[in-house]
């Protein structure tokens, strides 16, 4: 079979070959699947270069999500009952970015149309790691109220979005942080009920500091920002650390930058704000198969509103691995690169 490989950590484009490898088979409790379609997500990306939270065993091959088939079954009752089924595929160890890969049967959720309605396979490819990120973090883990601030780094990206819809649909506000000025015009087409253009290395923390406090009508002293997620790290996860209020909860849910937080122990313990991490692949471990249902109904509903659809951009096949790659990384582009695997 055909699959994506790095045989060395490195930049995607460099180390990523098309290799024959000989089929997997599944033991008991795991599933064969034959894959259809993954998206190129930054994850992905930080895997091949080493700089994710799982080390690779390499050689090795990216692809933490995707969709696919179930084409047989190792053993055990949970893996029986996926054999021919489309599932979405959440690879803890990723492996997705070949034409068949191998995962224990929890890590599989059946697509039906009478479980999500009908998503297109763009849609189904994409369902896990930004729309279901971005409702978990919001509406189950932080539960943000309506009317009270989330503020949200990296908000250009397509999860940011996602977020953006989110607080329209249940009444939260959204106060965006990007890098780039041009985004921040975008953003507040987009539904953005603010955004702020912070550079580490061209603004100064009481700059990022002032500038929040003008963007939800608050004082640098008396913040009212209750909700964050960062998926940047470095000195601009640390710079919104120093704009937690009360009582604040902000989630840590990437590491783009490459850089850990630093911030002062008060920057906690003066207004008792508190950081968790949250990895989806954990929190998705913590639900029984009747939790997992409903939460892929309700958030292939909202796909369906459109409020969690997934921009989707350029398409390549597996053999074009290094050009999806190249596109994905492009600054500014438009929606989900994908990799279309296998006609169904």
């Amino acid at each position: 079979m055909k699959a994506a490989v790095f045989e060395s950590t490195g930049n995607p484009d460099a180390v990523l070959t098309i290799k024959d490898l000989p089929e997997p088979e599944p033991k008991h409790g795991q599933v064969k699947v034959r894959m259809l379609c993954c998206p190129v997500n930054p994850s992905d990306l930080m895997f091949v270069r080493g700089q994710y939270t799982l080390s690779a065993d390499l050689p090795a091959t990216p692809g933490f999500e995707g969709v696919g088939i179930v084409e047989s079954a190792g053993g055990g009752l949970r893996a029986k009952m996926m054999l021919g089924k489309r599932v979405a595929v959440l690879s803890r160890r990723g492996g997705n970015w070949a034409e068949k890969n191998v995962v224990p049967a929890s890590q599989v959720i059946p697509f039906s149309n009478l479980l999500t309605g009908r998503l297109s396979q763009e849609q189904q490819a994409t369902f896990f790691v930004n729309p279901v990120t971005a409702y978990v973090m919001c509406r189950n883990v932080l539960r943000v109220p309506s009317g009270e601030w989330l503020l949200q780094t990296a908000a250009g990206s397509v999860l940011g979005h996602m977020i953006i819809r989110l607080g329209k649909r249940f009444g939260f506000r959204t106060l965006c942080v990007v890098r780039r000025e041009e985004q921040v015009a975008e953003l507040k087409s987009a539904g953005a009920d603010a955004a702020i253009w912070f550079d580490p290395n061209e603004h100064s923390l009481d700059q990022f500091r002032a500038a929040v406090a003008a963007a939800t009508g608050a004082s640098t002293d008396h913040s009212v920002v209750h909700s964050a997620i960062d998926c940047v790290g470095g000195a601009t996860g640390s710079a919104v650390v120093s704009v937690l209020g009360k009582r604040a909860r902000m989630l840590a849910f990437g590491t783009l930058s490459g850089e850990p937080l630093t911030i002062p122990s008060r920057s906690l313990m003066t207004p008792g704000a508190s950081i968790s991490g949250f990895w989806l692949g954990n929190y998705m471990e913590t639900l029984a198969m009747p939790a997992k249902l409903k939460l892929v109904r309700t958030v292939s509903g909202l796909i369906r509103e459109g409020v969690l659809a997934s921009e989707i951009g350029t398409s390549f096949s597996l053999d074009e691995v290094t050009a999806a790659v190249q596109a994905a990384e492009v600054p500014g582009r438009g929606g989900k690169v994908l990799l279309n695997i296998a006609a169904e």
